[in-house]
């Protein structure tokens, strides 16, 4: 069996390459959180890192990856395209289709059990290393898997979030996300604020959606299907999103499949707010000085 391959969702880096988050330094060396995700991705036993990009940046993006990690990990690009067609005819769009269609667009670059992360966010080793385990023994073309992270564990300092919420059974299986919106800490309690002003109270052990997804190849079958379906239905929203957690949760709402939610209690780390990226800069710092990455990658 061929090892997992990592699929890194960066196209929404295009029009801002260079400037924001996605490629900001974080580490000593001027490391980006992404370099920290593919040093995981190799330490835990993935055999290949696929990105997902836009082909207008491919050059700049290859020549900021490369140097780095070429001849470390065997390396792959996919593009995804801003425009679309549906039977032949141009969708007009305005941005590109979401994180579902993202990974519809590797089609031809994987065929073997994958695992999804977004671009900018720092999940850490354990979740690579669980992630591996599944993807070797356990997935199926109707059994995923989601990496569930501690609410308390992926809150900013700086301002609210939002999450979904997991929902599991006995068996560790998802049953469903409920979105919150608005999170933050007040009086030593996390709280979601509805748009009335109410607040419920949200348990700190609570797991939550990170978009960290384990998926079997097969599933490529059921993203053309329901993507047709989605350009149907949209394609005189030039806005509209075809997203992620939609495809991976696809057999399960269809009650054809399940989707393991696999818990961690590493510590999320993503720049929600540009204060947050001086938290991730100390965070990275501690990791090294804990022996958990080298000073330079």
């Amino acid at each position: 069996m061929n090892k997992p391959t990592l699929l890194i969702l960066a196209a929404g880096m295009a029009s801002r390459y260079g400037s924001l988050k996605q490629l900001d330094g974080v580490g000593p060396n001027n490391e980006t959180i992404m370099d920290y995700s593919i040093y995981d991705a190799i330490q835990a036993g993935f055999g290949k890192i696929v990105f997902v990009i836009r082909e207008e940046f491919a050059e700049p993006f290859k020549s900021a990856v490369e140097p780095k990690w070429k001849g470390k990990i065997e390396l792959e690009y996919a593009f995804q395209p801003v425009g679309v067609t549906y039977k032949g005819e141009e969708v007009p769009r305005q941005k590109p289709c979401g994180t579902g269609h993202a990974v519809l667009s590797a089609k031809e670059n994987i065929n073997e059990p994958f695992c999804v992360i977004n671009a900018d966010d720092f999940y850490g080793r354990e979740s690579y290393e669980k992630m591996v385990d599944f993807l070797t023994n356990s997935v199926s073309d109707s059994h995923f898997s989601m990496v569930g992270f501690r609410l308390k564990n992926t809150l900013s300092d700086n301002g609210y979030v939002s999450r979904g919420v997991c929902s599991v059974d006995e068996n560790s299986n998802l049953k469903n996300v409920v979105e919150n919106t608005n999170i933050y800490r007040e009086n030593g309690k996390i709280v979601s604020e509805k748009e009335n002003g109410n607040k419920d109270e949200l348990s700190e052990e609570a797991l939550v959606s990170m978009n960290f997804w384990g998926l079997h190849d097969s599933i490529f079958e059921t993203a053309e299907v329901m993507f047709d379906a989605f350009l149907s239905k949209n394609k005189e929203n030039p806005k509209s999103e075809f997203y992620l957690p939609d495809l991976a949760t696809n057999k399960l709402d269809a009650n054809t499949g399940t989707v393991e939610v696999i818990p961690t209690n590493t510590k999320w780390i993503g720049v929600t707010y540009k204060e947050d990226k001086q938290d991730v800069i100390n965070r990275i710092k501690e990791l090294i000085e804990q022996g958990e990455y080298p000073e330079k990658l």
